[in-house]
């Protein structure tokens, strides 16, 4: 048993890690250009490395008409990285505000968002809960690759559901009744954070985002970006939107339709107090590089990733940025009049431990190129 003493010791130890946490809040002041949104956060919290890093790409089979460029989001941090982080910095931010103790979120079994969500939550003293749909009944079926492996590691607590359970008739009233039996049982709160962290406020992750590009290069045309959850899409095309910038934004989804995606646009432009414009006059939804759906891979999508990560050294993800960017191909080739110009920003979202869940390693083991591995012996060298 604790003495009074020890006891003491730790709640004060508690108060501190929580004063800690508390005082890396920021007030949110958003560009003059967006200060008469509806609903605008009230705080920051910085979690991301912010490089602005945007770089001419040498990308395979774009016609010689167009240039791309890439803005690398999957550089801004390490296990915490990606386009995910960016709303995240305004969701946690608000879920600490608010003194709630546990963050529930939810997405596929290698969701970059809920691997994100999870690590960014114990770094500031929250517990992470994962509500993941996958083929597997039980939790530990699920092994240990890939994004599961940091969800692991960080001791995040994992809930499985059938893996086409949608968000709103299944998997967010299992968050809500996963919140009620927290606050039950220990009698904190607890902080919902949406699939993909896209609602009103997470969208103000990329529309802050927008403001660096601007300030990075002036003479880009269009604007593609993979589309998963929306949340993205959204900020970046509402922002391109209030600035009066010429851009075109295009988003390749990756799951469900269009129809989808721009009415939760329009959903959250009504939250946002924009009711003088709808998403289908701002977004371009680029359709049909879903392959054989949301997580899953064929071989060409695989042999694709295996192509650019060879000849350009930049890594996509099987979920996301590798269809996008094989569907940004197709179309500069196949149906390049749907870009108001030929400079073409495509924005890097991350999901690179999505590669590590094992699908693309046969391929690897079987590609034979000039860099193959090698044995060095006295006699000389044996390649594969």
């Amino acid at each position: 048993m604790e003495s009074k003493c020890e006891e003491s010791s730790a709640n004060d130890a508690d108060n501190m890690a929580l004063s800690s946490t508390l005082s890396k809040l920021k007030r949110f002041s958003p560009p003059s250009w967006a200060q008469g949104l509806r609903n605008i956060p009230k705080f920051i919290i910085p979690l991301s490395v912010k490089n602005n890093q945007i770089n001419l790409w040498n990308l395979p089979g774009v016609p010689d008409s167009f240039k791309v460029f890439m803005r690398r989001e999957d550089t801004n941090g390490a296990v915490i990285s990606g386009n995910k982080i960016r709303k995240l910095e305004f969701l946690l931010a608000d879920a600490l505000h608010t003194e709630c103790k546990h963050v529930i979120t939810c997405g596929g079994i290698q969701s970059n968002h809920c691997r994100i969500t999870a690590l960014a939550a114990r770094e500031l003293g929250l517990t992470p809960h994962l509500v993941l749909r996958g083929d597997v009944q039980n939790v530990d079926e699920v092994g240990c690759e890939g994004n599961v492996l940091l969800n692991r590691l960080c001791g995040a607590h994992m809930y499985m559901v059938p893996r086409l359970s949608p968000y709103l008739t299944e998997l967010k009233p299992r968050m809500e009744k996963l919140a009620n039996t927290i606050r039950e049982t220990t009698g904190e709160e607890s902080y919902l954070i949406p699939v993909g962290g896209s609602n009103t406020i997470g969208v103000f992750g990329f529309l802050t985002v927008f403001d660096d590009i601007q300030s990075s290069i002036s003479d880009i045309t269009d604007i593609v970006v993979t589309c998963g959850s929306g949340g993205t899409a959204a900020g970046l095309c509402i922002a391109n939107h209030l600035t009066g910038s010429k851009v075109k934004v295009h988003a390749v989804i990756v799951c469900d339709d269009a129809k989808y995606f721009h009415d939760h646009v329009n959903e959250t432009l009504t939250e946002l107090g924009l009711t003088d414009v709808r998403s289908e006059e701002i977004l371009d939804i680029i359709e049909g590089y879903k392959g054989r759906g949301y997580g899953l891979s064929t071989q060409d999508e695989l042999e694709f990733i295996m192509n650019i990560g060879a000849t350009t050294g930049v890594v996509l993800d099987p979920t996301y940025t590798g269809k996008a960017v094989r569907g940004l191909v197709s179309e500069l080739n196949n149906n390049p009049s749907r870009f108001k110009g030929n400079k073409i920003l495509f924005i890097h979202t991350g999901g690179t431990y999505g590669l590590f869940d094992g699908r693309i390693n046969d391929l690897l083991k079987q590609r034979k190129t000039a860099n193959s591995s090698m044995l060095l012996g006295m006699a000389g060298f044996k390649g594969n």
